[in-house]
């Protein structure tokens, strides 16, 4: 069980997280300006390992080797060279024998989409109001933020922590997960987890499992006089992404034998998220190649959805004789991981609920996700605990994304709370 904290402790760093949240607001607007595209997070990492630094942690940061990461079941495959990036760790020691607790963030970011359609510059970072917009501003830079001046709360407030701690700002999670699987082969365990995503205020206590793909088809090049000499690779792709979508919709039908997964319209989520094709506006096109992700349910291997999909592709032709020619052909690309479930009543969670309702007065609710979460590794591949907890956003993954900065300082106070509780503290 965690350690009652005294109404004194409580006071003490909750006031502590008031009293720095405005420099919180500024580190946070440093690293949404520093855009950290896939591939291109070494700028905000280094702000973080100097950050990190300052405030004595043990830091190391390291590479993504791919050829030792394939061997570990939490890998998935990767289509970029991670040469040029790295995760942070940083790590506080303890020999007061209390219980360990890992704080992951991703600092990867989504592309932004046309920044002439955002009202400011994405990664502009401008503060308005109660918002604070750009990319990486709620999804999930102000959960990092959060996790560090929490920290810092307890410590301002006069006491150090009895278990270890380990802060992790990891990469490319938007697309693999492999920065928090690189963070489990480099030696990453503790008696518990908590990932400040995006979740408004909520604890996401499970979510789907996740595969990601490209498929490229063909078509037979003709003339546009002559259109029924040749095949579309353009329609034929829009043929073959109308059979994932009756993929979908059966794995969809199944969600009545998962609790939870019953109450959301669309837990498989079929996404087709990019497309090209063609090589000349007057020729019917030779090759069509798209690339999306599909869910599935907590349980189910990776596996063997992914082997539905290929038997799939293999029957087109006998489905619609149009798609003969087409000869899909399939890779697996980022994601390909199982969902998770994090059982009601452990003491971790309960942890949470208690620190929550202390700075929200309300229950802590619980919740689903239809997506990938770094999560879903250290529950499925370390048997850890793994809390989703973090502030309340608007339009992540979209324009004019942006995080609620009186959100953030309860979920601050909240993770604040929560490590002290779960930890134990001691007075310095």
């Amino acid at each position: 069980m965690s350690e009652p904290l005294s109404n004194e402790a409580i006071s003490a760093i909750t006031a502590a997280v008031d009293a720095a949240f405005e420099d919180e607001i500024a580190f946070l607007q440093e690293i949404v300006r520093a855009r950290s595209l896939r591939g291109e997070e070494a700028g905000v990492q280094k702000i973080i390992a100097d950050a990190l630094r300052d405030r004595a942690y043990d830091v190391e940061t390291y590479g993504l080797d791919v050829t030792q990461l394939q061997s570990h079941p939490a890998y998935s495959p990767a289509t970029i060279d991670y040469t040029d990036t790295f995760n942070v760790s940083g790590r506080k020691k303890s020999a007061h024998g209390g219980r360990s607790l890992i704080l992951n963030a991703h600092v990867d970011v989504v592309p932004t989409a046309n920044p002439a359609n955002w009202t400011h510059p994405p990664f502009a970072a401008v503060r308005e109001g109660d918002w604070l917009f750009g990319r990486g501003a709620g999804d999930m830079k102000a959960g990092l933020a959060a996790n560090l001046f929490a920290v810092d709360a307890i410590e301002a407030a006069g006491f150090s922590l009895k278990g270890p701690l380990e802060f992790q700002s990891v990469i490319d999670e938007e697309v693999t997960g492999n920065g928090t699987a690189a963070a489990i082969m480099n030696g990453a365990t503790a008696d518990a987890v908590l990932i400040p995503e995006p979740t408004d205020e909520e604890v996401t206590y499970a979510n789907s499992g996740v595969i990601k793909f490209r498929i490229s088809v063909q078509g037979v090049p003709a003339h546009p006089r002559e259109p029924e000499s040749g095949l579309s690779a353009i329609e034929a792709a829009f043929l073959v992404i109308n059979e994932l979508k009756v993929l979908e919709a059966r794995w969809n039908e199944e969600k009545t034998s998962h609790p939870g997964f019953d109450d959301l319209r669309n837990p498989a989520s079929l996404n087709i998220g990019t497309i090209n094709g063609g090589e000349w506006p007057a020729s019917i096109p030779f090759e069509c190649r798209f690339e999306g992700r599909i869910g599935f349910y907590p349980g189910d291997a990776p596996q063997d959805r992914m082997a539905s999909v290929e038997q799939m592709l293999k029957t087109l032709g006998t489905k619609d004789p149009r798609l003969e020619k087409a000869n899909p052909k399939l890779e697996w690309i980022g994601t390909c991981q199982a969902g998770y479930l994090l059982p009601e009543g452990s003491d971790a969670e309960n942890a949470l609920a208690a620190a929550h309702k202390i700075t929200s007065e309300t229950a802590l609710k619980r919740s689903i996700m239809a997506c990938y979460l770094d999560a879903a590794l250290y529950v499925n591949h370390c048997g850890i605990p793994a809390l989703t907890y973090g502030p309340l956003t608007k339009n992540i993954h979209g324009i004019d994304e942006c995080v609620n900065l009186p959100s953030l300082k309860r979920v601050t106070k909240t993770i604040a709370l929560f490590t002290a509780a779960w930890c134990g503290i001691a007075q310095t």
